[in-house]
């Protein structure tokens, strides 16, 4: 029988290609075979390289990734009495605008506040953004003499900021974390579970060093004091607690304050203040 035109038998391969294709993977195979204890060297005997990277990667690899802020570095060597400062009546307050949570301000809230009958000039979250930048980035703070900062808002929440925080210092990304701390109760160090910032339980004169004197400031005082002579006549025999007030106007109203003061004939800002007070401990303590 014919075999018709159109079909045509399988083509035969090359003989040649054939030998040259064994003779190739031949090769491959041997500098595989050199190549293997090398291999084998380096997973025995790593790189210092590749086991700092390990130690790194070992080191959170028992933690999440967490969300929070850094931590600023501090002389936490000194033993030595410190001191505390307390922001009162600080305006942070959350509520719902539109679909989000916000922390409202003077600024982008003015008419969200007019509408619930509300004075827009009472929500200045910024006085206590600036007095918190002013304590943390001082020269008394970056010596290790800085204890402890708490802060109650107008509401009565009271949290505590941890002094080796590193605040943010923008605005809008502080609005953000203040409004992460009142949700969830506290912000955590980035890549670890130490709480920098955590609410806490009222009175605040819990956490108070017992051998502490506690001073609060207002323009309104009928004692105007120098602050470096009255941080020298206080003495070292006991911690130093700084009561400041965190609001656009008005004075602090609190029952635990020892003695009230004020440091200027003109009215200051809470940063201004505390500028005031951190210059005097920190001649002082001679820290420079």
């Amino acid at each position: 029988m014919v075999r018709p035109y159109a079909i045509k038998g399988k083509k035969r391969k090359n003989r040649g290609e054939k030998y040259d294709k064994e003779e190739q993977e031949h090769e491959e195979q041997v500098e595989e075979e050199e190549r293997e204890p090398a291999k084998q060297a380096a997973i025995e005997k790593p790189t210092e390289e590749v086991e700092g990277k390990k130690e790194e990667e070992g080191g959170e690899a028992g933690t999440d990734d967490l969300e929070g802020i850094p931590i600023a570095p501090s002389d936490k060597k000194n033993n030595k009495n410190g001191v505390i400062f307390v922001l009162e009546k600080a305006s942070l307050e959350v509520a719902k605008v539109g679909k989000s949570f916000q922390l409202l301000n003077s600024d982008d809230h003015a008419n969200f506040l007019r509408k619930n009958n509300k004075n827009p000039a009472d929500y200045r979250p910024d006085i206590t953004h600036q007095a918190l930048l002013s304590i943390l980035d001082s020269p008394v703070n970056k010596a290790g003499r800085l204890q402890a900062v708490y802060v109650r808002t107008e509401k009565g929440v009271l949290f505590e900021v941890k002094p080796h925080v590193r605040i943010p210092r923008t605005y809008k990304r502080f609005s953000g974390i203040m409004l992460q701390l009142l949700q969830k109760l506290n912000i955590t160090a980035v890549g670890k579970r130490e709480k920098l910032l955590r609410v806490i339980k009222n009175p605040v004169t819990n956490y108070f060093p017992v051998n502490s004197r506690k001073i609060g400031f207002s323009y309104s005082s009928d004692k105007l004091a120098k602050m470096r002579k009255y941080v020298d006549a206080v003495g070292d025999d006991g911690n130093l607690v700084f009561v400041v007030g965190a609001m656009a106007h008005g004075k602090i109203e609190v029952d635990y304050i020892d003695d009230f003061i004020a440091i200027s004939g003109y009215p200051l800002s809470a940063a201004m203040c505390i500028a005031r007070i951190t210059e005097a401990l920190a001649d002082k303590w001679s820290i420079l």
